[in-house]
């Protein structure tokens, strides 16, 4: 997931940190925005749901595969 954000967002972001939790807790955020909670919706995000909520924050950007 890390390197799917990464591949399109790489030019248009500052830093990304993954921190390592316990207990099936995988969040993403984006500043102070929470973009998925695995605790709140009870599953695993998609790449792609990820990639298109960061699409709505950050606002589209070209894929560079």
């Amino acid at each position: 997931m890390v390197q799917a954000i990464l591949d399109k967002f790489e030019h248009y972001i500052d830093d990304i940190t993954v921190i390592p939790s316990r207990g099936g807790v995988f969040e993403v955020t984006a500043g102070d925005e929470l973009v998925f909670s695995k605790k709140e919706l009870g599953r695993h995000a998609t790449v792609d749901e990820v990639i298109s909520s960061l699409d709505a924050i950050i606002g589209p950007v070209p894929d560079h595969q």
